[in-house]
């Protein structure tokens, strides 16, 4: 049946993706072979997107879908030992802005692929963001901004979290469909991810489960 939840995944079916995934952990299935196959249908989405075989409209959809799932399966996940887990991303838009789309699908993807996620919103106040990298002591801090003018606050954001000491303790993601090359190396971050896919490639990447 997992093989069914993946094939309804990457055809979009989120009415039937739901119904398997209720299926399978009323049954009760491994919720880690839910993750997986979720995690091959992402696989199948983001190479399909960077293929040119879909496009943004699907990759939103399958991110709407990844977090239904999620939420089912996120309970059932509470006992998974944190070695099996890829690392931890603290997540967020910066303060000034309220876009949450392109954000939410980047955890939902983080997750599948075997992060812990902190995600702590939108229009988030910048030592709320440092307190946070401080707590969670997390491998990835993602900064996310919509409107040109976010590019001030991520730079402010990496500049304080350089100033409580811990810059050297975590790489720093930037996206959004403004952010580029130019815009990564202004705020400061590590690198960029130009979409999801990719964001989430170069987490991977980053910790080493690539």
């Amino acid at each position: 049946m997992s093989r069914e939840l993946t094939e309804a995944v990457v055809d979009l079916r989120e009415a039937d993706a739901l119904r398997i995934t209720d299926e399978l952990l009323e049954s009760g299935a491994d919720p880690l072979t839910i993750v997986a196959a979720c995690k091959e249908a992402m696989d199948v989405i983001g190479q399909r997107f960077a293929d040119g075989q879909a496009f943004i409209p699907e990759l939103v959809m399958a991110g709407e879908i990844m977090q239904a799932i999620s939420g089912k399966v996120t309970p059932h996940l509470a006992g998974q030992p944190a070695e099996d887990k890829l690392g931890t991303v603290v997540l967020c838009t910066v303060q000034g802005d309220i876009h949450n789309i392109g954000k939410d699908i980047v955890a939902s993807m983080l997750g599948i692929a075997g992060f812990d996620v902190v995600d702590l919103g939108v229009d988030v106040a910048i030592p709320t963001v440092v307190q946070k990298v401080r707590e969670c002591h997390p491998q990835i801090l993602g900064l996310s901004g919509l409107l040109t003018i976010a590019f001030d606050s991520m730079k402010a954001t990496v500049a304080a979290v350089a100033e409580a000491g811990v810059r050297d303790q975590v790489k720093i993601m930037v996206g959004g469909a403004p952010v580029n090359e130019d815009v990564c190396a202004y705020v400061g971050a590590d690198g960029w991810g130009k979409d999801a896919v990719v964001a989430v490639q170069l987490a991977k990447t980053w910790v080493g489960g690539a």
